[in-house]
């Protein structure tokens, strides 16, 4: 599998660190998006089995994450967020005019994907969440969003730990071994990222209309850290074409648990049908 790093620069100046997978004979491309804390070579492995499937697989590490620029997990607002998916499939289009491009997001990526269809409307050929953060699975402190609130305004980029329980990620105890001891990963996340991704997910569970794109949202259902339930939920309020996939059992990071080559394949099937 041959790869290729290159960047591109924010608005506001910013370098963004990106990641080409390659296949030899390419029918799409995918455009990876991912979560909170974590970075996109945490995604070797799913580039690796879609690029034999011959897809293209091309991703960034968000502002504030990985090799990218920006105080470790802050973003200024949404848009900012939104803005890299947008500069993502520019860059698709420069090196794959005429390939159809499906994005793909976990977690934050997850959500932000979904927040990026229902509001800019791509012309692409489908999306694929998974565990998007639309609702966590637990409830926050009350006086931890209070203070996110307050510190939204006095000082955005003030920063806490993000509480994520890394023992719940994968039922295989490697990955969050390698979670740990990853360099590049880390646990911030601001008040202007945390209150903004929260108010995010608050948005998406309020709309009720129709989706232009195909979109297929899967998630575990022993999630702990996003809600399963309001994923189901929010697929339900939805019209288009939609499909909901959960899976028995599974933690947070389906692709990372023991049975991620069911749920690669039955993405790649998913696309298969879209495709010209």
């Amino acid at each position: 599998m041959k790869n290729e790093e290159f960047n591109w620069k924010t608005t506001d100046g910013l370098n963004i660190y990106a990641k080409e997978w390659k296949a030899s004979t390419p029918i799409a491309v995918i455009g990876l998006v991912h979560g909170l804390g974590e970075h996109i070579n945490r995604y070797n492995h799913l580039a690796s089995y879609f690029t034999k499937k011959n897809y293209t697989v091309i991703g960034y590490d968000q502002r504030g994450h990985g090799q990218s620029e920006g105080k470790r997990g802050h973003t200024p607002d949404i848009d900012s967020l939104l803005d890299g998916i947008s500069q993502l499939l520019v860059e698709v289009e420069l090196r794959h005019p005429d390939l159809p491009v499906f994005l793909y997001g976990h977690s934050m990526g997850g959500g932000i994907v979904l927040n990026y269809v229902l509001r800019r409307h791509p012309t692409i050929a489908g999306a694929i969440v998974t565990a998007p953060w639309i609702e966590l699975a637990f409830q926050p402190s009350s006086s931890l969003v209070i203070l996110g609130k307050i510190m939204r305004f006095l000082h955005p980029k003030f920063s806490q730990p993000n509480d994520l329980d890394t023992g719940h990620l994968s039922h295989d105890p490697n990955v969050e071994k390698d979670y740990l001891a990853d360099p590049l990963v880390h646990n911030k996340v601001s008040s202007a990222l945390g209150i903004g991704m929260l108010e995010a997910g608050k948005w998406l569970l309020a709309f009720k209309g129709k989706v232009n794109i195909p979109l297929l949202i899967m998630h575990g259902t022993d999630d702990q850290i996003t809600s399963a339930q309001a994923s189901e939920r929010f697929a339900a309020q939805l019209s288009g074409d939609v499909t909901f996939k959960s899976w028995e059992g599974l933690y947070h990071e389906i692709h990372n648990e023991i049975q991620q080559d069911q749920i690669f394949s039955f993405a790649n099937k998913w696309m298969s049908a879209y495709l010209p």
